[in-house]
């Protein structure tokens, strides 16, 4: 279970992340900020509560990396990001290494 929170708060950092680059491009909406604020509290509550039983160095680690995986295919999806070939190669680079972490730990 404390895997599967992990994953989950992980996937609600590019919810924060992107509702704070549009409240940062000036989209100061009620809500942005709400998507924000639930976005981080999800986030950040899911990875302590994750941390009560993971080692901390991975799972960080793991957590930061489908986050940032996942903010930038928001993005692209949401088309404020362009997408490249390299994108892609280190997306998949992230995306390798996360798995790598889980296999070893």
């Amino acid at each position: 279970m404390p895997w599967i929170v992990l994953i989950i708060s992980a996937l609600f950092e590019a919810v924060w992340a992107n509702a704070l680059d549009r409240l940062a491009g000036g989209a100061l909406s009620l809500a942005n900020f709400a998507a924000f604020i639930f976005g981080t509290v999800i986030s950040v509550g899911g990875l302590a509560w994750a941390l009560r039983f993971l080692p901390v160095g991975t799972s960080y680690a793991i957590w930061v990396g489908i986050g940032a995986t996942a903010t930038v295919l928001w993005a692209v999806l949401a088309g404020t990001e362009s997408l490249s070939i390299m994108k892609v190669v280190f997306i998949i680079a992230i995306v390798a290494s996360v798995a790598g972490l889980k296999i070893v730990s």
